[in-house]
């Protein structure tokens, strides 16, 4: 027997899904348009409503090209959200979505996951254990 069938996604469309008691996930693709923004946060409005969540998690990876309308969705679903006691936070944001994000000022406000697979700090920036110091044998030739 087939599992259930998940509902395409339209560009700039939200499908929310309460995934536990505590999150709603919205997938969100693109180009978002000025006219679909009062939409998309409608419908995660009334999904929030009788969901109990107080986290909506935004599936943001299939956006191409951020630019200003994007900006002013992510801005009015973290509003739409923040005014029923809930946040937002971005799953697999592109770095140009970051950079707009923190352009405007809203990085503090709309918070990014990491994107898959990404590691939350490089290994050259780790310190080396206390005592282990690297130097140069001057017999060694150079590179």
């Amino acid at each position: 027997m087939a599992g259930p069938e998940e509902p395409p996604t339209t560009p700039g469309s939200a499908l929310p899904t309460p995934t536990k008691a505590s999150t709603i996930d919205v997938v969100i693709s693109g180009p978002i348009t000025r006219a679909a923004i009062a939409g998309l946060c409608e419908r995660v409005r009334v999904a929030l409503e009788g969901s109990g969540a107080d986290l909506v998690v935004c599936d943001v990876g299939a956006l191409v090209d951020p630019d200003a309308a994007t900006i002013d969705a992510v801005a009015r679903l973290q509003l739409t959200a923040r005014r029923l006691g809930c946040r937002v936070r971005l799953h697999d944001a592109c770095g140009e979505l970051k950079e707009l994000l923190a352009l405007v000022g809203l990085d503090d406000v709309v918070r990014c996951a990491p994107l898959r697979g990404e590691l939350r700090g490089q290994a050259e920036e780790q310190e080396q254990a206390g005592g282990v110091e690297e130097e140069a044998d001057p017999g060694d030739p150079t590179p």
